[in-house]
């Protein structure tokens, strides 16, 4: 070949291989860019993952905080702190860093999505909100700039969160609710502000109780279905009434009170059996789960339920539980009668757990001839031994302590409980009616530490009352509300629920 031809040739093909080189290059960086991208997404699908599993569990841990009794907004922020992917939670992330947490808090009142009242919260919310903002570095789109394209050096996520303190979400319980109805419940609440007197406030709590259990399982919570009973529902009180009397607290069209008989003394540990006839009974109605004709939590109250016309009707406008008195407070043996119809109960629903809620101005103080063991036989001075004239307020804290001994978590409210009284414990045994209901409460360990004592007077209303340490600042609606959020689970919700 002729010389200047081959060099002609030689020249043609590095100028052609000039121009393929940068093509080739653009060519690279599109590929790597593309697959970059890819891979970055790739990484910041699984961070917001991650950062929403965090934000989900700090939304938790606020709803549980906000059913604690002495809740705050702070102290439920913390909380929230603590389950949060900032440095110190319990979902730290070096792979998100610097996130912020905000926090955010409604009383919702219009959703079957919340069943707590926000007056069960000391902070007077039921909803907590939690929201988490993270920026993450990207790695491989970068590289698109080297041929003039600007790429994302960093992807911001946010992800949100809402939770409940209640939702009915819950193991199953028998609940046995003893409530006091003596003549002293027919005086005139006003801290409660239901402006009324105390024992239709102290119905009210009930029924505020009632909307947060769960009457039957989840496969039948339709109204459709036939409801197969899960948490159940029993109604005390004292004094003791004559059985076949009972339908008078509990039939809406009578106005007829029941009759009053001596207060009975059944044993401790007794085998269960419902009274019948003219038996002395404490038991206002059996345990039931029927108190909603929807089945499910939250659902309005049935009319054609025993126990929601004795705890005042559907709206209150039912008279309910009489408080008729005349034979004055005593009631360890309600107490001992109650732990061995719970007994019962959770002999026929195995796993379930008993609860029993005691509600009383707790000054027990019944003169002779309104005990009687056996009916008829008036009981004496037995010292400390029950049942006995003296050391009444002792005897329901021994009876008490029984139920938690065996099994039985029981809260107490002190509803007007007084700093002075239960004038049958003299000597060793002086006490107060405040610190007796404190004392009965389960958990009990110093007047400082009663996780299940409650008062309806507050440290700003205290009026000779006894105030709570672990649960202060709620009305007595907010109380039953309280109690029913510590036996339920917190749950996620929409964040349009608001």
């Amino acid at each position: 070949m002729n010389r200047k031809i081959h060099s002609l040739i030689v020249r043609i093909r590095e100028e052609q291989r000039g121009q393929i080189i940068p093509w080739m290059g653009l060519l690279s960086a599109v590929i790597i860019g593309a697959a970059g991208l890819s891979i970055d997404l790739g990484h910041a699908y699984v961070a917001y993952r991650q950062l929403q599993s965090s934000t989900d569990a700090a939304a938790l841990a606020g709803a549980y905080a906000l059913g604690q009794g002495t809740s705050t907004q702070a102290s439920v922020t913390s909380q929230v702190d603590l389950y949060a992917t900032t440095s110190g939670g319990a979902n730290y992330n070096t792979g998100l860093p610097s996130p912020t947490v905000s926090v955010t808090f409604s009383c919702v009142s219009d959703s079957s999505m919340v069943a707590a009242p926000c007056a069960a919260s000391g902070t007077g919310y039921n909803v907590v909100h939690v929201t988490q903002t993270a920026t993450i570095p990207t790695f491989f789109i970068r590289v698109l700039s080297v041929v003039g394209i600007s790429s994302a050096k960093s992807i911001t996520m946010s992800s949100s969160a809402s939770a409940t303190m209640a939702s009915g979400a819950n193991d199953q319980v028998n609940v046995a609710m003893v409530v006091d109805a003596t003549a002293s419940m027919n005086t005139q609440d006003t801290d409660a502000s239901c402006g009324n007197t105390r024992v239709y406030c102290a119905l009210k709590g009930v029924r505020t109780m009632l909307g947060l259990l769960a009457p039957c399982t989840a496969s039948t919570s339709n109204s459709s279905d036939t409801c197969v009973p899960y948490d159940q529902v029993s109604l005390f009180t004292f004094p003791t009434i004559q059985a076949n009397t009972v339908s008078n607290d509990t039939d809406c069209s009578t106005s007829t009170s029941p009759s009053i008989i001596p207060y009975t003394t059944p044993a401790a540990g007794a085998t269960w059996s419902t009274p019948t006839g003219t038996a002395g009974t404490y038991q206002i109605t059996g345990y039931g789960s029927n108190w909603t004709s929807s089945n499910s939590v939250g659902g309005a109250l049935s009319s054609s339920s025993t126990l929601v016309n004795a705890s005042g009707g559907p709206t209150g406008t039912c008279a309910g539980l009489d408080s008729v008195g005349g034979d004055g407070t005593y009631y360890a043996g309600a107490i001992y009668a109650a732990q061995s119809s719970l007994v019962a109960a959770k002999a026929a629903a195995p796993g379930s757990r008993n609860i029993m809620i005691i509600l009383s101005d707790g000054d027990a103080s019944a003169s002779s001839g309104k005990i009687q063991n056996p009916p008829g036989t008036n009981v004496g001075h037995s010292g400390n031994t029950y049942p006995s004239l003296d050391d009444q307020c002792h005897q329901a804290i021994t009876a008490a302590n029984y139920a938690t001994t065996n099994g039985t978590t029981v809260y107490t409210i002190a509803y007007g409980a007084a700093s002075s009284g239960c004038s049958t414990d003299t000597g060793a045994y002086a006490i107060s009616p405040c610190q007796a209901m404190m004392q009965m409460s389960s958990g009990y360990v110093s007047s400082t530490n009663a996780p299940h004592f409650y008062s309806d007077a507050t440290a700003s209303q205290n009026k000779g009352q006894c105030t709570s340490s672990n649960n202060p600042n709620l009305t007595l609606t907010g109380i039953f509300g309280n109690i029913t959020a510590q036996l339920t689970k917190p749950r996620l919700i929409p964040n349009t629920v608001t």
